[in-house]
């Protein structure tokens, strides 16, 4: 649990006060199940309630939650742990939910806050400046390039359109990186922003 405690790479924010996974990875819950299945035009699985006989989804371990309650506190909900970067290490992709869903119905998982446990570098690059509300994370891991994240502004932020920032692990330099805007090259991190209200800590 100690080495999850001491570092924390990724994190997205809320507008105002709030600040802006060697086993295979582990879904948490059945809700990032149902939201995968959504983006990806499938039928979302059935609850263990609507399949009675159906098998338990596995509880987080106490030290994975742990870990992730001390990057974001007790209402922390771990999506999926396990080596999600294909590095040989376990990383926990953990956040916390919006309270309230938007209007406009989109997949993913409405987020104001999240966090991948690794070394803090900076702030991810092509992130809106613009306050931002909240975050919809889409997530899928992938045989060969590991996790990848997409962080969606919730609602447009002010002046800007609501860009998708896509975050994967950069093996070069070992650490998770945001990608420019044709997902083709791994952008390095900045050392400040023009404005607090909106940051994706990493």
């Amino acid at each position: 649990m100690n080495k999850f405690m001491l570092y924390a790479v990724l994190g997205a924010v809320a507008l105002g006060a709030w600040s802006c996974g060697s086993s295979s990875p582990t879904p948490a819950t059945g809700n990032d199940a149902r939201d995968k299945a959504a983006q990806n035009g499938a039928a979302a699985p059935a609850s263990p309630a609507a399949s009675p006989g159906a098998p338990a989804t596995p509880a987080v371990p106490d030290d994975i939650q742990k870990a992730a309650e001390t990057a974001l506190g007790s209402e922390t909900e771990v999506l999926v742990y396990g080596d999600l970067a294909k590095n040989g290490s376990r990383q926990i992709l953990a956040v916390n939910r919006m309270k309230g869903t938007p209007q406009v119905s989109m997949p993913g998982t409405v987020i104001t806050r999240g966090v991948i446990l690794e070394n803090p570098k900076g702030f991810l690059g092509n992130i809106p400046l613009a306050p931002v509300n909240g975050w919809r994370l889409q997530y899928e891991q992938d045989n060969d390039k590991g996790l990848l994240l997409y962080f969606t502004p919730a609602a447009n932020p002010k002046g800007a359109r609501a860009l998708p920032v896509e975050v994967r692990w950069n093996a070069k330099v070992k650490r998770y990186q945001s990608m420019d805007r044709n997902f083709e090259n791994f952008l390095y991190e900045l050392p400040a922003l023009e404005t607090p209200e909106s940051q994706v800590r990493l």
